[in-house]
């Protein structure tokens, strides 16, 4: 006699190297009647498919035939924690016996069980920790879950918030509006919360960069979720005051030991302002330009050394402001014989020039 097709699928993943949250097992087998015609029945053979395009884990399988052996009918098998004596990893693993299920194939109408499978890892995410044991479920229950495949936009700079996102697997990557990866955001992570709370649009790029299954909810229970949670808005509140300080840190680090960046995030008169309104002594060099490379040397924040390829002093500054494009490094400090050195002129008097010449040159073009 057939026996049903079983689906086991990795609900919690504790340092396994071959598997993940969400693979998924088949098993099939054929049972064999006792020759005394008891109820009881033994699997003679069992076929066990492990998930696409990874190795086959001989003790897994063997751990899985136990179970099915051991228990008489697939209803009877309960969520199991399958400790693998080979290694020090170990799989938490659900059951259920739904042929034809793929590995996390989910729609935008996620139901309440595909939910309730990843809640004993949702427990140990940063923002579930927030909220008691006994809510959990009730609060996921606002949720929805979908698959995405790498290089899927999940949201977009600029458009209006609409969701809140958690990755339950996989990865994305923050990009800034110069298509520049800023930082890369993990399972248990959470993003698109900004635009809800203050209303704003959406500050940067999300790209799937693994494969990722991710949690969403939209305005409207977000906010009912905050209003009813109050554990919640302290984990908003310090995850923002988390961001600020890293944001702030990694500020004051650039302005301690260098900045390294491009025109096309920071325009050449604000990279100068930043310099001068900081007080900064060093050398900014700025390369990949339309007419060579630019180096530019600043003592307390004035300006006391310019070059652009054959281009020095004022000039060379005037010049640079017209460049849109290109990358910059400052380097702290500057050679002894430059300490000094008169500087070329007084900053606010040499930017708004800059700033009229170029407005000029604007208005020729489009007249």
């Amino acid at each position: 006699m057939s026996f049903p097709k079983i689906q086991f699928k990795v609900t919690e993943n504790d340092k396994c190297p071959l598997f993940t949250f969400g693979d998924t097992f088949s098993v099939t087998g054929i049972t064999i009647p006792m020759a005394n015609d008891e109820v009881n029945t033994l699997f003679s053979t069992v076929i066990i498919t492990s998930p696409l395009e990874k190795e086959r884990c001989k003790i897994l399988s063997s751990d899985l035939t136990k179970i099915l052996i051991q228990y008489e009918r697939a209803e009877k098998i309960p969520v199991c924690l399958v400790t693998c004596s080979g290694c020090t990893g170990s799989l938490r693993l659900e059951h259920c016996r739904e042929d034809g299920i793929e590995d996390l194939e989910f729609d935008d109408e996620s139901n309440p069980a595909e939910l309730d499978s990843i809640l004993p890892l949702l427990s140990d995410f940063p923002f579930f920790k927030s909220i008691h044991d006994k809510d959990i479920k009730k609060v996921t229950q606002h949720f929805k879950i979908n698959k995405h495949k790498a290089g899927d936009i999940v949201i977009r700079m600029g458009s209006p918030g609409g969701n809140f996102f958690i990755i339950v697997k996989g990865s994305v990557n923050v990009i800034n509006k110069v298509g520049i990866s800023i930082s890369t955001l993990k399972q248990g992570d959470v993003f698109g919360e900004m635009s809800l709370i203050c209303n704003d649009p959406v500050s940067a790029t999300i790209q799937v960069c693994d494969p990722a299954v991710i949690l969403y909810i939209d305005r409207k229970n977000f906010l009912k979720i905050l209003d009813q949670y109050p554990a919640i808005q302290l984990y908003f509140t310090r995850l923002m005051a988390k961001r600020l300080s890293q944001s702030n840190m990694i500020r004051a680090k650039d302005l301690t030991s260098g900045m390294i960046g491009n025109l096309a995030e920071i325009p050449p008169e604000a990279l100068f302002q930043i310099l001068n309104m900081n007080q900064k002594t060093g050398i900014l060099t700025i390369t990949e330009l339309s007419k060579g490379k630019a180096r530019f040397s600043f003592r307390q924040g004035s300006l006391i050394k310019a070059q652009y390829a054959d281009i020095s002093g004022e000039g060379a500054f005037y010049e640079i402001l017209k460049e849109p494009e290109g990358r910059f490094r400052f380097t702290p400090g500057i050679p002894t014989e430059e300490f000094e050195i008169p500087e070329i002129g007084y900053f606010m008097k040499l930017l708004m020039e800059g700033m009229r010449r170029l407005d000029e040159g604007r208005s020729q073009k489009t007249n």
